[in-house]
């Protein structure tokens, strides 16, 4: 397991839970709404040129670079259950931008998914695989890519409620897991020269399946709770991201006596997801102005949802 590889994920999530926390404060002192379509659309745009909005839009380019590179160095079996950690850092940078302390229990759920991703890990040992995949192999999983995340979808839109949050929230993981597999396969390709890439068809697919993965991710979040949507992101994302790095990029991780800490591990990044999704830190409930930003600051909740950085593979 390469240190600088998992230096840089953890430099990508914490940049991106960075960009969430400072766009969610700059939302927090803007109105909920207005009269008719223009005055809502001004509204809208307003946070946009606050220096918090700003500063997080800087962040997520940030955050996407040092994902790229990450992927350029190491296994995606290894850096994408590593971004999960971006819900720590949510945590801990929100302590600190809100001023609002998180309780106990958010604080155990914080520690489950922390010693969950340090024992999946560290029983998995993703071990390097190829830079890019064999000639052909992108055709196969493309298309079984595409036909779990419509299989998903389809049966997301036939339900309401909690059942279509998490369909829709597992379509989005399998969207962002195969952006992240193209991320890699782009960088892959990037040794080729520069000038090539334009030509190719990753840079393009990468795009849009991470156009695709973020729609879905906002039909999840609209149809039901983080506490139903996250979990099934967080750990389809991973364990997604583990099976295509076997199948496309020959990366394999422990099996044997291995699988029992790796089952748990997984176990307790769900039970860690879940806490944290139910807390006010992730749910937006905390995330209210202080009285010292004035009477106009109103909750941040629901003027700035979830966002998965960059494209957030």
């Amino acid at each position: 397991m390469s240190a600088v590889t998992v230096v840089l994920a953890l430099l990508a999530a914490l940049a991106n839970a960075s960009a969430s926390v400072l766009q969610r404060r700059a939302a927090a002192g803007e109105p909920d709404g207005g009269r008719g379509a223009p005055q809502a659309l001004r509204l809208r745009a307003h946070p946009l040129r606050r220096p918090y909005w700003l500063a997080g839009a800087a962040l997520l380019a940030v955050s996407t670079a040092l994902q790229a590179a990450a992927l350029a160095v190491g296994s995606l079996a290894l850096v994408q259950p590593l971004l999960a950690s971006e819900l720590l850092f949510t945590l801990l940078v929100g302590s600190v931008v809100f001023g609002h302390a998180p309780d106990r229990r958010t604080w155990c759920a914080f520690a489950a998914l922390a010693l969950g991703l340090a024992l999946f890990l560290a029983a998995a040992a993703p071990s390097a695989g190829r830079e890019t995949a064999l000639s052909g192999r992108w055709l196969v999983t493309g298309v079984v890519l595409l036909a779990v995340v419509a299989a998903l979808t389809a049966a997301g839109v036939a339900v309401r409620g909690a059942p279509r949050a998490g369909l829709l929230g597992l379509a989005s993981a399998v969207c962002f897991a195969g952006t992240a597999a193209l991320m890699k396969e782009v960088m892959g390709r990037l040794q080729e020269g520069p000038g090539r890439l334009p030509a190719q068809w990753p840079l393009y697919a990468t795009i849009a399946l991470g156009v695709v993965g973020f729609l879905l991710l906002q039909g999840a979040l609209r149809s039901g709770t983080l506490a139903v949507s996250q979990p099934a992101l967080t750990l389809g994302d991973a364990l997604t991201s583990v099976a295509l790095g076997r199948g496309l990029l020959e990366e394999r991780i422990g099996l044997g006596g291995r699988v029992l800490p790796e089952v748990i591990g997984v176990l307790l990044i769900g039970a860690g997801s879940l806490g944290l999704a139910r807390a006010p830190s992730i749910s937006g409930a905390w995330d209210r102005a202080r009285p010292d930003d004035g009477p106009g600051h109103r909750s941040a909740a629901g003027a700035s949802g979830t966002q998965r950085g960059a494209v957030r593979p």
